[in-house]
């Protein structure tokens, strides 16, 4: 189970964690380094997503930040440093983008609902970041972007969740550019649901996580696998699978429990079952 305030009361920590009715918040909490997806964040992330995941009280994840980057991408100073090894970092490197992508395929295949609320900069692997979670809303000043191409390191792994989110003209722009991009424009382009003010981002998040978190967690988790799974297949090959999914779902006991309810004119009683 994840702790509740035991990391909140740790300033040093450089990932908090905060659970409340069912709804975890995950904070990014290293805004010296930009909240970057260093080796040790990217490890913490996976503890605790992976954590979360087995945990029933948890019923949906919000990823959120302190500081005036939501998150920087990976530590660049962190990755030149590897450069001194034997192998010129080709170790450390794989390594790297090994423990990056295990984390965001972690959040795609986790059963809950992954959030992200960005109030600040969301950039290369950050961006990436955003765009591997299920839901996202920005505050109006928040900007994304992918700018590898300016220091001559394509983000080829930011790539993979961007090109799954938006149009491909968009993505190759955002890609080849490495410009910065307004909240509007993301949420134009499908990166982001939603913008909001600032002052309201955390508020918002958490009333869409509240409503997200009312309803079965068993019908949640089994329509956001059968969402990525079917993305993937052909059309007839999807419906073939997704028949399939419906009707396991109808033989489930919330099923049952939530048509009944619906014709009663009564308030469901989930078991997530």
């Amino acid at each position: 189970m994840v702790e509740a305030t035991a990391s909140d009361r740790a300033s040093d920590e450089i990932l908090l964690g905060e659970l409340h009715n069912g709804v975890l918040r995950l904070t990014l909490n290293d805004h010296q380094r930009r909240n970057a997806l260093s080796e040790a964040m990217l490890a913490r992330l996976s503890e605790a997503l992976a954590s979360a995941a087995a945990d029933d009280s948890v019923r949906v994840i919000i990823i959120a930040a302190r500081g005036p980057a939501f998150c920087a991408g990976h530590d660049l100073k962190e990755i030149s440093a590897a450069r001194s090894a034997d192998d010129a970092g080709q170790a450390d490197f794989k390594r790297l983008f090994d423990s990056c992508a295990a984390v965001m395929q972690s959040i795609v295949d986790n059963p809950k609902i992954v959030i992200a609320e960005v109030a600040g900069v969301a950039t290369a692997a950050g961006c990436q970041l955003v765009a591997s979670c299920d839901l996202a809303l920005a505050a109006d000043s928040a900007r994304f972007a992918t700018p590898g191409v300016n220091i001559g390191l394509f983000c080829s792994t930011p790539m993979v969740a961007l090109s799954r989110n938006i149009a491909p003209k968009h993505a190759m722009q955002m890609l080849l550019t490495g410009d910065m991009i307004s909240a509007a424009k993301a949420e134009q382009i499908g990166l982001i649901n939603g913008v909001v003010e600032t002052a309201l981002l955390t508020e918002q998040s958490t009333a869409l996580a509240g409503k997200i978190a009312s309803k079965s967690n068993m019908t949640v988790a089994l329509g956001k696998q059968a969402f990525y799974r079917q993305a993937q297949m052909p059309l007839a090959n999807a419906y073939e699978y997704t028949s399939e999914v419906m009707v396991d779902n109808l033989l489930k006991h919330d099923a049952k429990e939530g048509i009944g309810a619906f014709i009663d004119k009564r308030a469901a009683h989930w078991r997530d079952q």
